[in-house]
């Protein structure tokens, strides 16, 4: 991988990343506001700073987002869970505990909600939370549009993905983001299908659109709602392809 910092006036520092296996640029913000760029490895660096500044107004709203938002007492997790975050008199670290349809953080009087520790034991125990409606709902969810569609598979495992909400090797072999039970369900069952169709055509193009609309017939709008979302679990870090 190859690396290059350019500073954009209208944006700051932007880290450009070349990476031998992309095939599309992709802009994210971390959770410190760092612009950053992945670009094939065959672009100039140069195509990565236009496409920042194509993005400018973007990366503007989304840099004010990601510095001051943290997860929140009462935040939805997934399908089933909900975050509460409380104060612990007599505690003295942070604790969590994961339970059927809760997500609890408890943390010493000497602390805020927003600090870094107790943010840092919410994100990690949610992902736990995520994990488990993932492990238990997409398989199933994905076995049975298998079946609807004829599109059969070889394998399905959920993983913390950063950047893509699945994939399909050519073996069959699909892997599922487990920050997919962040999306309504209509959304679900697009990528799920998109993965699918990505067993009798590997690369989008033509063929590809014209089978997975076989399949979804509003699949392009279907797409277009899906750019409203990104694989996280809060505001703290954003991507865009």
């Amino acid at each position: 991988m190859s690396t290059k910092q350019v500073s954009i006036p209208e944006i700051g520092t932007v880290t450009l990343y070349k990476r031998r296996g992309n095939r599309s640029l992709r802009l994210s913000i971390g959770s410190n506001g760092e612009v950053r760029v992945s670009l094939p490895y065959w672009l100039p660096y140069k195509a990565g700073e236009a496409f920042a500044l194509s993005k400018m107004t973007w990366i503007k709203a989304n840099q004010v987002i990601n510095v001051s938002a943290s997860l929140q007492s009462g935040h939805a997790i997934g399908k089933a869970h909900r975050l509460y975050l409380e104060v612990e008199p007599l505690a003295r670290k942070v604790t969590t505990r994961v339970a059927a349809n809760e997500v609890r953080i408890l943390y010493p009087s000497t602390y805020t909600a927003t600090d870094a520790e107790v943010q840092e034991a919410a994100q990690k125990a949610s992902i736990r939370a995520l994990r488990k409606e993932a492990e238990a709902l997409l398989p199933q969810r994905l076995r049975a549009l298998s079946g609807q569609t004829g599109l059969d598979f070889a394998t399905v495992a959920v993983k913390q993905l950063k950047s893509r909400w699945g994939s399909c090797n050519t073996h069959k072999e699909i892997v599922l983001n487990l920050y997919l039970m962040q999306l309504p369900w209509h959304l679900i069952d697009y990528v799920l299908v998109h993965e699918l169709t990505h067993t009798k055509v590997m690369q989008h193009g033509a063929p590809f659109w014209k089978e997975m609309e076989r399949h979804l017939p509003n699949a392009k709008a279907l797409r277009k709602q899906m750019s409203a979302y990104q694989p996280i679990l809060s505001p703290m870090e954003r991507g865009v392809a």
